[in-house]
C-alpha cells in the first residue's frame, strides 16, 4: 500500500470497489511540513478551485475522491512542487496530513486520474471559460479592461517539428507555440487561447479574444443604458501592444462598442514641448508618479477618428499612444497602457516560480485540417527576394556614392563612367530577377490548409488538454497568492514583493494541527518565522482568514488560523 498508509480497510474496501473515497479525517499532529500552505486553502476556494469541479470532471470510485485531488495540486503548486515527479521526493505521509488522509497518492496513481481527467479533448477550456466568467464578474471597476498578450513557449524535443517563432527573451527563432493570455490590470490571468500555428495578434483579437469577450462579459444596467444614451461610449477597452495595430480593427471594434488602448505604430512629427502638462498619475501597483502629457483628435488611414495622447520623457522623447476610449481622463488611460508590463511580469514570475513553460506530457496530436499555415513555396520564394533584396541596396548605396572631383583627369573620368555603367547594368539584372521572383510569390498563394502541405512540411501540435488543465490550477493558485499578498502589502516595508517573498517562506514553514470535533474545529498553528516584522504582518493574515470561516471541504471543520502559541 506504499509508505505511510495507516487506513489499510479502507483501502481494501477501494480496491474492491466498496468505498467512494475514503472520509477526511485529522489527527492531532504536530511539525507537519510545509503545513503553512493551508493557509492558502481559503483564498484557494474563494479564487473558485472547486467551484465548477463536480460540474465538469468525475472520478470512479476510489479512495482519493476528486476535491481531495483537486485540492492537492493546487496545494503543491503554492509548495513550489513544479512538477508530478518532484513528488516523488515529498515526504507522502506528512502531506497526507495536511489532506486528512494517511498518505497521497504516489506519482503513478496520480498520473492515472489525471488522465481520466483529462481524457476528453477541450473541457480544461471550458472550465478555465468558467472560471474567467466568474473572475470577471468580480471585477469591482466600473471601466473593465482586458490586456491581451501572447507568450511564447519553446519546445526543444524532437516529437514534431513545430514552426519557428521570435522569442523577444532569448532573441532567437525556435521552435515553439504561441499561448494569447487576457489579464487584469493588475496582472491577474483570465484565460489562455493556444495557437500552434500563430497567426498573429490581429487575427486572434478577431477570430478568438473579441467574439469570447463579447459572449462573456455582462453588461450592467448602467452601461446598457449609457451605450443607449451617448455613441461614444464603450462597453470595455482591451489594451495591446504595436503587434495589434490595425485601422481596420479598430473600426470594427469601435462599430462593436469596444474601446482598444495601443500604441501609435506610425506617429508623426513630435509635437511642441509646451503642449504638455504635468499629471499626478496613479499605477495600477499604488504608488503615483509624475507623467507629462498631451492630447489631440487624429485621423488613420481608414479615415477613423480617435484621441492620441502622448507622453513627454527626460529624455525628449515622445511616446505616442491611440484609444477610442472618449469617456476615460487622459492620466487614466496614459497609466493603463504603462500598466501593461503588468501582464510581462505576470508571464516572468510564472515561468520562475511556477513553471509556467514547463511540458505536462510527452506527447503529439493532429492539427484541424482547417488551421491555416504559410505555403513553404511562398516562403521560399519570399527568401529568394530578401536575399537578393540586400546585395541590391548594396549596389545601389555604392551608385548612389559615385563622384568626381572638381576636375577629374581623363582616366577618372573613364574610370568613372566604367564603374558607373558596371553598377547600373548589375542593379537593372538585380530589379528584372526581383520583379520576377515578385510575380511570382504573387501568383503563389500566401497560406494553404495544414492538410494541403507536402509530406516533409507536416508537422503535429503538443498535446494540449493536460498542459491547459494544469495552467488553470496555476492560475487559480496566482490567483489565490496574490490575495493573499494584497493582505500583506500594507504591513512591510517593500510592498508586493516582500509579501510574496514571505508567502513563500510561510508555505514552506511547519505547523501543527488540532481537530476539536466537539466543537467542529481544526486550529492550524503555524511556527514563527524568522524575523518580529514577519509575525506581527502575519497576525494581520491570520485576523482576515479566520474571518472568513473557512470550512474544509469534505467535512464540517473550520479552519482556525494561529500564530506559535499565541
Amino acid at each position: 500500500m506504499g509508505n505511510g498508509a495507516t487506513r489499510t480497510l479502507e483501502r481494501v474496501a477501494a480496491a474492491m470497489g466498496e468505498l467512494e473515497s475514503a472520509p477526511i479525517e485529522f489527527q492531532a499532529t504536530c511539525d507537519v511540513a510545509q503545513g503553512g500552505v493551508l493557509l492558502a486553502l481559503p483564498a484557494l476556494l474563494a479564487a473558485g478551485l472547486l467551484s465548477c469541479t463536480a460540474r465538469l470532471y468525475q472520478l470512479p470510485k476510489g479512495f482519493y475522491g476528486i476535491e481531495s485531488l483537486f485540492l492537492l495540486l493546487g496545494l503543491m503548486a503554492l509548495a513550489r512542487i513544479r512538477s508530478l515527479e518532484q513528488l516523488r521526493y515529498q515526504a507522502p505521509g506528512e502531506w497526507g496530513k495536511l489532506l486528512g488522509l494517511d498518505r497521497i497518492p504516489e506519482v503513478r496513481t496520480l498520473r492515472a486520474k489525471l488522465k481520466l481527467l483529462c481524457q476528453d479533448l477541450g473541457r480544461a477550456v471550458r472550465w478555465n471559460a468558467e472560471l474567467a466568467k466568474e473572475w470577471i464578474a468580480r471585477q469591482n471597476a466600473t471601466e473593465l479592461y482586458f490586456y491581451c498578450d501572447g507568450h511564447v513557449r519553446v519546445y526543444h524535443g524532437d516529437q514534431t517539428a513545430l514552426p519557428r517563432h521570435y522569442v523577444a527573451r532569448e532573441r532567437l527563432c525556435l521552435r515553439a507555440t504561441t499561448d494569447y493570455w487576457i489579464n487584469a490590470m493588475d496582472g491577474q490571468p483570465f484565460l489562455y487561447v493556444n495557437k500552434e500555428v500563430d497567426p498573429g495578434l490581429i487575427a486572434t483579437l478577431k477570430q478568438d479574444v473579441i467574439p469570447w469577450l463579447e459572449a462573456n462579459v455582462a453588461k450592467t444596467p448602467e452601461q446598457q443604458r449609457r451605450l443607449a444614451e451617448d455613441p461614444r461610449a464603450h462597453w470595455f477597452t482591451i489594451v495591446f501592444d504595436r503587434e495589434g495595430y490595425s485601422p481596420e480593427l479598430f473600426e470594427k471594434m469601435r462599430a462593436k462598442r469596444i474601446a482598444m488602448l495601443t500604441y501609435h505604430k506610425f506617429p508623426k512629427q513630435d509635437w511642441r514641448s509646451e503642449e504638455f502638462v504635468a499629471h499626478s498619475v496613479p499605477l495600477a501597483g499604488g504608488e503615483t508618479v509624475t507623467m507629462k502629457l498631451a492630447e489631440r483628435g487624429t485621423r488613420l488611414s481608414n479615415n477613423l477618428w480617435l484621441r492620441e495622447i502622448r507622453k513627454l520623457n527626460d529624455s525628449g522623447h515622445q511616446t505616442s499612444i491611440l484609444t477610442t476610449n472618449f469617456q476615460g481622463p487622459m492620466a487614466t488611460l496614459a497609466a493603463s497602457l504603462f500598466a501593461r508590463w503588468s501582464q510581462e511580469n505576470f508571464f516572468r514570475y510564472m515561468r520562475e516560480h511556477y513553471s509556467l513553460d514547463r511540458l505536462i506530457e510527452y506527447g503529439t496530436e493532429p492539427i484541424p485540417d482547417a488551421i491555416l499555415v504559410v505555403n513553404p513555396e511562398w516562403r521560399k520564394l519570399d527568401s529568394q527576394i530578401r536575399s537578393k533584396t540586400v546585395p541590391r541596396s548594396r549596389l545601389a548605396a555604392q551608385f548612389g556614392a559615385l563622384a568626381l572631383s572638381e576636375a577629374p583627369t581623363e582616366s577618372e573620368l573613364h574610370g568613372f563612367q566604367q564603374r558607373n555603367g558596371q553598377l547600373r547594368e548589375e542593379i537593372q539584372i538585380l530589379d528584372v530577377e526581383i520583379d520576377k521572383l515578385k510575380q511570382l510569390r504573387k501568383n503563389t498563394k500566401h497560406h494553404i490548409p495544414v492538410n494541403s502541405l507536402p509530406e516533409e512540411d507536416r508537422f503535429t501540435r503538443l498535446r494540449t488538454e493536460r498542459k491547459h488543465f494544469i495552467d488553470t490550477l496555476k492560475m487559480i493558485a496566482y490567483r489565490a497568492e496574490s490575495s493573499l499578498a494584497s493582505l500583506l502589502c500594507e504591513h512591510l516595508a517593500r510592498g508586493a514583493d516582500d509579501a510574496r517573498a514571505l508567502l513563500r517562506q510561510i508555505f514552506q514553514t511547519e505547523a501543527d494541527l488540532t481537530p476539536d470535533l466537539a466543537a467542529n474545529t481544526l486550529t492550524v498553528r503555524l511556527h514563527h518565522l524568522t524575523q518580529a516584522t514577519h509575525d506581527q504582518a502575519i497576525e494581520h493574515l491570520l485576523a482576515n482568514l479566520n474571518a472568513t470561516q473557512t470550512v474544509f471541504p469534505g467535512t464540517s471543520l473550520t479552519l482556525i488560523f494561529k500564530l506559535g502559541s499565541s
